[in-house]
């Protein structure tokens, strides 16, 4: 199949890209450089995906089989007009169009199905109006002329090459004997999918002629709480017993705290309200299996010794918290290594 991919060089697409290439597929990537380090039978777009003149440009009279779109412009956001403005363009001449969204398009609450409420036009976070609007968007144009969209909704994405500072905050501060900060009582859940579980679930809504017109839910199965998934992180390390010194959250952010950064005190993105899915749909539909959370984390573990490829990390922020809220200190069961 001759197959584009709006985005391609970062976290997702770099697998997706390797993958589909390896499969035999015929391979374009849209980004906005002129290179990409991918092997040569992998075509290059110049384009903007935030301006439909640059993509259309692009694109040009070429024509592909399947798109995936999963550029997302993370500086400006990327919204529901300049989605569909690319949707559009390729409306009547490919057979699958797979928008990559995210957990975050339900707005808020637990164990979201797929056919559960998007978040509204007029939530105060922009990325996650830009998903629940986009996504509604997407499937107007399927009910309205048949267009072929299929979208996918992960969590948290971990794994090796993840570009956020996350799983590699917790193994730095690890491997530096230090305590971690864990948020008021770390009960607030958190549900992950590992990388290539998210791209095999990508192919397998490209193959499969059922999909079209669907949303899927992408995830291990089970959510953690913070707590827990610090342990797992200790696991998948062989960490000494770390220790946990529990802050209040309102009083990390009243100091300057922001789960952001700059001033980072528990994995970018890491602290925020739980939003987390059901996953049966994509098991009946299209036999999802997902990695064990362990186990992907182990691989993760092993390209995080390969490649430190994060700053030399800045432990001021945390020390100034643990000196001036920290006086009770948590210990990690000694199961963590068993």
């Amino acid at each position: 199949m001759k197959i584009l991919i709006i985005g391609g060089t970062a976290f997702i697409g770099k697998l997706l890209v390797t993958e589909l290439a390896r499969s035999g597929h015929e391979v374009s990537i849209l980004h906005r450089k002129s290179r990409h380090s991918f092997s040569k039978k992998v075509r290059n777009l110049v384009a903007n995906r935030n301006e439909i003149e640059t993509v259309r440009k692009a694109v040009g009279k070429t024509r592909f089989d399947a798109v995936f779109d999963i550029a997302y412009d993370w500086e400006h956001g990327t919204t529901v007009s300049q989605v569909e403005a690319t949707a559009l363009l390729f409306d009547g001449h490919v057979s699958r169009y797979i928008f990559m969204s995210s957990v975050a398009a339900y707005g808020d609450g637990l164990n979201h199905h797929e056919g559960d409420a998007l978040a509204p036009d007029d939530h105060p976070d922009a990325y996650v109006r830009n998903k629940a609007m986009s996504e509604r968007s997407l499937f107007r144009l399927h009910q309205r002329t048949g267009f072929p969209i299929v979208t996918l909704r992960p969590p948290y994405v971990y794994g090796p090459g993840n570009p956020f500072y996350r799983e590699a905050f917790f193994w730095d501060r690890f491997r530096a004997g230090r305590k971690i900060i864990l948020p008021s009582d770390g009960h607030r859940l958190m549900q992950f999918v590992y990388v290539s579980d998210l791209v095999k679930l990508a192919i397998r809504v490209l193959e499969s002629r059922n999909a079209i017109g669907h949303a899927f839910n992408a995830a291990n199965a089970r959510a953690l709480t913070q707590h827990e998934v610090v342990l797992e992180f200790a696991r998948a390390a062989a960490a000494k017993e770390p220790e946990l010194v529990s802050i209040p959250r309102d009083r990390i952010l009243q100091a300057g705290g922001s789960p952001f950064g700059p001033k980072l005190y528990f994995g970018y993105y890491f602290d925020l309200p739980a939003i987390t899915q059901v996953i049966t749909k994509a098991q009946r539909m299209l036999a999802y299996h997902p990695t064990d959370f362990p186990i992907g984390l182990k691989e993760t573990y092993k390209a995080y010794l390969k490649h430190r490829n994060f700053p030399k990390p800045d432990f001021a922020f945390e020390d100034e918290l643990i000196g001036r809220f920290g006086k009770d200190a948590v210990k990690i069961p000694k199961t963590v290594n068993g």
